[in-house]
């Protein structure tokens, strides 16, 4: 391959034009000519049916009484209604729950001539008893809720740190990066991005760490901030990887047990010098960028030889070698982890984004990943086996 070319054969061939057999594409993901956008609005109507559950209770209970003989009674969904309403209404909310019950049933014993029975006693005593014990469920869940939130803030801010969000242009490029996590309420896993200018163009970094938990964050501040470092201070890219695998080196000397050994990172490292209309990318045996060209074809950006991962030097040297291909104006550069071409549908079959986007036009790197991860969650269902991290660059 020479400089300037792309991969035209094998498995990552240039996908842009639409053979005979091969799908159409979907009118839902990006700009298509003579396509009408749509969206996918979704009514919540569950929590909508919470939120009158306690409501129904009382009502259904009112009926019941009315339609039954005196010595029915609807009193376990009058104890129910302020059970309910505890974990999805105000304490407020609760306590009028609670207190209209206990007036229903007062009024409803009266009206029936049941108020001086004992059960009848029995019954409102249960329910106040009930109302008040549903008012204390709520206030726990109260201060619950408030320290998810405080933690949630937490992990916000940790994310931040560890993993900031780049700015919207760098160096002349249009940027964005996007991290979704596969676990409900985690913000940061393993996944890594980084953005970095320097004297000789902008300097990305796309990388997944092996592990999960507190371990593989550690990893990702480390990767990313010997990075940051390199980017700034190193000639070229072969240069910043063999910078990150001598932190990752230092960092599996204070590591304990089998991440001593065996953790590494897939990692794919691109250039983008200023004004020169090229990309130059070095592979750590990730997954392949995608460059999306101004007219919807679609490249992969693939390799002659691929590396192994950083952190695993030790079991052989492979020559780091970046490739350099052509970036020309209105083309996006995608990079991404694992996570997106994991993603499994109900009949098993893995999400491709190179046939997904084949053929589509953006016209701003969040408008790629925006559409990209809504079209994976359509996908998956909802529930991704992995941590997804995406980062796009455009040149204007």
């Amino acid at each position: 391959m020479r400089p300037g070319d792309v991969d035209d054969d094998g498995p990552y061939a240039r996908v842009g034009g639409r053979l005979p057999g091969d799908p159409v594409p979907d009118p839902g993901l990006g700009d298509v000519p003579g396509a009408v956008p749509r969206e996918v609005r979704r009514t919540p109507y569950s929590r909508t049916f919470l939120h009158l559950l306690p409501v129904l209770l009382i009502v259904v209970a009112i009926v019941y009484d009315f339609l039954t003989p005196r010595y029915f009674t609807a009193g376990p969904l009058y104890t129910a209604a302020p059970l309910v309403a505890a974990p999805i209404y105000s304490r407020r909310g609760t306590a009028l729950t609670g207190a209209a019950v206990v007036v229903v049933v007062i009024v409803l014993q009266y009206t029936k001539g049941v108020a001086h029975y004992i059960d009848s006693m029995t019954e409102l005593v249960t329910i106040a008893t009930v109302a008040g014990l549903a008012v204390l469920v709520n206030s726990f869940v109260r201060r619950t809720d408030e320290r998810l939130a405080t933690a949630r803030e937490i992990a916000e801010a940790a994310q931040r740190a560890v993993l900031p969000e780049p700015a919207e242009r760098i160096g002349g490029f249009e940027i964005a990066a996007r991290y979704e996590a596969a676990q409900a309420g985690a913000f940061i896993g393993g996944d890594l991005y980084a953005v970095q200018d320097s004297s000789r163009g902008v300097r990305l970094i796309v990388g997944d760490v092996r592990g999960k938990g507190m371990g593989a964050v550690a990893a990702v501040a480390v990767v990313i901030g010997a990075f940051r470092e390199a980017a700034e201070q190193e000639a070229t890219l072969e240069a910043v990887a063999q910078r990150l695998e001598r932190a990752l080196a230092r960092e599996g000397t204070r590591r304990e047990g089998l991440d001593a050994f065996e953790g590494f990172t897939t990692a794919v490292l691109a250039e983008l010098p200023h004004g020169d209309g090229v990309l130059r990318v070095l592979n750590r045996g990730h997954p392949p960028p995608l460059l999306l060209h101004a007219d919807g074809t679609l490249d992969h950006v693939s390799a002659r030889e691929y590396a192994l991962p950083l952190g695993m030097g030790e079991l052989g040297v492979w020559p780091d070698r970046a490739e350099e291909i052509r970036f020309p104006g209105g083309s996006t550069l995608l990079l991404y982890t694992d996570g997106l071409t994991e993603a499994r549908d109900a009949h098993g079959e893995f999400y491709e984004p190179r046939t997904r986007l084949a053929g589509r036009v953006f016209r701003h790197p969040v408008e790629l990943l925006d559409t990209l991860a809504e079209d994976v969650r359509r996908h998956s269902g909802g529930g991704m086996a992995d941590d997804m991290a995406l980062l796009a660059v455009r040149r204007p």
